[in-house]
C-alpha cells in the first residue's frame, strides 16, 4: 500500500536536473567503463524519461550486456520499489528501494531518486542518473556491445540537427506536459498548455512529408518524441489537462507514432497497464479520489498507419532487432 505522493499537483513544478552524471564510456574517463554485465538499467515502464532507455537499449541490443531492474509503477515517498520481485528485493542488487543505491553512491543524499539509473552491481552504488545522457552514450559509447545490424541513432552529421529538434521537443513536449499537469496557478497552466500545442503543430507539419524527424532513419529524436507521444491520449490529454485535441485526431502525429509502435524495439517496451497506473495512483494531488480510468480503447495502435509510403530505411543500413527476451515481454493484456 501506498499514499503515493501527495505534492504532486500541490507545489509549483521545476524539473531538477540529474544529480549524479558520471559517464559510462568505452576509455572509462570517469572510472566507469563499458563492460559486458557490470552494471544494471534500473526502469519503470511507467516513466518516459526511462523508457528512452528501454527503446535504445532494444534497438542497440544491449539486453545481455546491460541486464535490467523494471521498478514498480505505484511508487511512495521511499522511491521506486521492486515489489514486482519475489521478496520485493531486486534479485541482483538485493535492494528494496532504489534509493538505497544512491544513498550506497551518496550516504547523506536528500534530493529526488529517478528513473532511469544506471547501477554498478558490484559496489551496489549508483552510476548515473542523467536521462539526457544516458540513451546518448548508449548510443555511442557502447558500440562495442552492439547487435550486428544495430541502428547508427545519433549519427554524427546530423547531430546537429538532432540536436535542434530534440531541444524543442524536450522543453515543449517532453517537459511542457509535466509544466501543465503540475501547474500551480491558472497562467502557468496556459502558458505550458500553450507551448505543446504550438509545438505539435510545427512537428505535425514537419512530419507530413517525411516519414522521421531527421535524415531517413530512426534516430535518438524520434525516440524521445515517440515516448511523450504514446502516453499522450492515455494520460496527458485528461490527467495533465493537455485537452485542446487528442493525438489521434492529428492525422500525422497518430500515423507517426503508430509507425513507431509498430517498429520493433519501441511498441513491445510499452506497457500501458503500468503508464496509467503510475500516473492517476501516483500523483494523488492531482488525482484525489485514485480512480483509475478504464479507457482509452487501444485497439487503434495496431491499425495500419501508411507511414511506409514516405519511403525511409527505419534501421538504416542494419536490421530490426529480434523478439524481447521472454522475461522482459510486456504481458498480453497490458498492450492492444
Amino acid at each position: 500500500m501506498t499514499d503515493g505522493n501527495t505534492e504532486y499537483g500541490r507545489k509549483a513544478f521545476k524539473r531538477a536536473p540529474s544529480h549524479f552524471t558520471d559517464r559510462i564510456t568505452a576509455a572509462g574517463e570517469d572510472g566507469w567503463p563499458v563492460e559486458a554485465g557490470r552494471y544494471r538499467l534500473v526502469v519503470s515502464r511507467a516513466c518516459p524519461w526511462a523508457s528512452r532507455a528501454l527503446v535504445s537499449r532494444r534497438l542497440l541490443g544491449l539486453e545481455a550486456a546491460l541486464p535490467l531492474a523494471v521498478a514498480d509503477p505505484i511508487q511512495d515517498d521511499r522511491s521506486w520499489r521492486f515489489t514486482l520481485d519475489p521478496e520485493g528485493r531486486d534479485p541482483v542488487l538485493g535492494i528494496r528501494f532504489l534509493s538505497q543505491a544512491y544513498h550506497a553512491r551518496e550516504p547523506e543524499y536528500t534530493g529526488g531518486v529517478s528513473v532511469p539509473a544506471v547501477v554498478d552491481v558490484p559496489s551496489g552504488r549508483l552510476v548515473t542518473n542523467d536521462y539526457q545522457r544516458i540513451t546518448l552514450d548508449l548510443a555511442t559509447e557502447w558500440t562495442a556491445l552492439h547487435r550486428p545490424g544495430a541502428p547508427d541513432l545519433y549519427p554524427e552529421p546530423l547531430r546537429e540537427e538532432i540536436d535542434a529538434v530534440m531541444d524543442g521537443v524536450y522543453r515543449d513536449v517532453n517537459n511542457g506536459v509535466y509544466r501543465a499537469g503540475f501547474a500551480t496557478r491558472q497562467d502557468e497552466y496556459e502558458t505550458a498548455y500553450a507551448d505543446v500545442f504550438r509545438r505539435l503543430d510545427l512537428l505535425s507539419e514537419r512530419l507530413r512529408d517525411r516519414r522521421y524527424l531527421v535524415g531517413d532513419t530512426l534516430t535518438e529524436a524520434d525516440i524521445r518524441l515517440f515516448t511523450t507521444l504514446v502516453r499522450f491520449d492515455a494520460v496527458y490529454h485528461n490527467h495533465f489537462k493537455c485537452n485542446r485535441s487528442k493525438l489521434a485526431e492529428d492525422p500525422v502525429l497518430w500515423a507517426y507514432v503508430r509507425d513507431l509502435y509498430q517498429t520493433p524495439g519501441f511498441g513491445d517496451t510499452v506497457d500501458f497497464d503500468h503508464i496509467k497506473r503510475h500516473y492517476y495512483l501516483v500523483h494523488t494531488g492531482i488525482n484525489p479520489t485514485g480512480i483509475l480510468p478504464a479507457g482509452p480503447d487501444l485497439s487503434g495502435w495496431t491499425t495500419p498507419h501508411h507511414r511506409e509510403q514516405l519511403g525511409g530505411r527505419p534501421f538504416g543500413d542494419g536490421t530490426p532487432p529480434g523478439p524481447p527476451p521472454a522475461e522482459e515481454r510486456v504481458p498480453a493484456d497490458h498492450r492492444p
